[in-house]
């Protein structure tokens, strides 16, 4: 049986978010069935060294071009065409976070099969529906994508398949003790961590609002992701120095030691501006076996499903503190059991395997 060539399009390698995702799917693809191939728009980024290390080809090409002028736009487009064109790949499979629709065109065009991830909750502009026409598959990795976006388009072949996580790495660790001294944690408080990326949809003042307003006496807060952007300043000037429990960590190589030392972690993304499609934080989270506390908005809902109770109305403060005091009023054990059950769910959700065999169904089935 010849094998089905790949080609994964992802603008760039500069942080490891999607990028991951596309280096975990390339890794993971069963080789005698399918041949993956990259195509970026430029080979910056840290996370980049380590796609080289797949093995895999990896293009360098500008594979979208702007609609205006409208007059030169089909000579723009012949040049994607002929790119395309040129190479054997059966599938093109884009993890471009952008509406544009000259890339799927082009593909069209060039004869091959298109199909693209939806990422986050966007849908402002037309583009979108014909990016999503133009696609001979759409993967939506949340439910609500399919009612709002999808569902309401009969002529649209969407499917959800979540994303998935290596749930042996991810797995429960001892307390890293080296971990806890560095930011002035001891056994005995109530730890809260967020591993987000820190910007302003993401809430996180909602969060800070609700440990301080929570008066828990030996609460602390744990917030690792970057620290220097404008948002986290005028954070860091707000509440730095008066609160001591509240620890802006910045970015971390080693975010497992940091889950280790957390009795319970806070997803408390606003529901506003551009949503979440679905943050994989929680998820590695809840697979190390730390419960998870998240805000009623998409993709959040689809992870803690099952686990309603530990929902909040999102930018509620007073809802998150409740959900606070409810956690630090369980005893270890309790705490433990519940974490248990929430990494069993994602074994059962988003493992691996699952992750890998999904899209390589997909791929067989267009």
């Amino acid at each position: 049986m010849k094998k089905l060539k790949i080609l994964y399009t992802i603008p760039n390698f500069d942080t490891a978010g999607s990028g991951k995702v596309v280096y975990d799917l390339v890794k993971g693809l069963d080789k005698e069935r399918f041949t993956p191939e990259i195509l970026v728009k430029h080979t910056r980024g840290a996370f980049f060294k380590e796609v080289e290390q797949l093995g895999v080809p990896i293009h360098v090409f500008d594979y979208e071009t702007g609609y205006k002028p409208i007059w030169s736009f089909p000579f723009r487009l012949l040049k994607v065409v002929w790119f395309f064109k040129q190479h054997d790949w059966d599938i093109v499979h884009s993890w471009h976070w952008s509406s544009d629709f000259s890339e799927p065109l082009a593909v069209r065009l060039a004869g091959k099969k298109f199909v693209y991830t939806k990422k986050a909750m966007g849908w402002g502009n037309k583009a979108w529906v014909w990016r999503s026409k133009l696609s001979h598959q759409v993967i939506a990795i949340n439910k609500d994508m399919m009612t709002e976006f999808f569902n309401p388009i009969p002529s649209v072949k969407a499917t959800y398949l979540p994303l998935g996580l290596d749930t042996d790495f991810y797995s429960p660790r001892d307390y890293h003790q080296p971990t806890a001294v560095m930011n002035g944690i001891s056994k005995t408080d109530f730890v809260v961590i967020s591993v987000v990326n820190m910007v302003e949809v993401k809430g996180i003042e909602i969060l800070i609002e609700a440990v301080i307003q929570s008066q828990i006496p030996n609460i602390k807060l744990l917030l690792v992701g970057n620290d220097q952007t404008d948002y986290v300043k005028a954070l860091k000037d707000k509440y730095l120095p008066e609160y001591s429990n509240i620890t802006f960590t910045g970015k971390q190589q080693e975010v497992q030691n940091f889950l280790s030392i957390a009795d319970v972690f806070v997803i408390p993304t606003k529901n506003e501006g551009k949503r979440e499609g679905m943050p994989i934080a929680p998820v590695e989270a809840m697979s190390m076996g730390v419960p998870v506390i998240g805000s009623k908005v998409s993709g959040i809902t689809d992870i803690l499903e099952g686990f309603e109770d530990w929902l909040f109305e999102a930018s509620n403060v007073k809802d998150l503190t409740e959900l606070l005091h409810k956690a630090q009023q369980l005893s270890t054990n309790e705490l433990k059991t519940i974490g248990g059950q929430m990494r069993q769910n994602v074994i059962e959700k988003y493992a691996f395997e699952t992750f890998i065999n999904s899209r390589e169904v997909v791929y067989e089935s267009i």
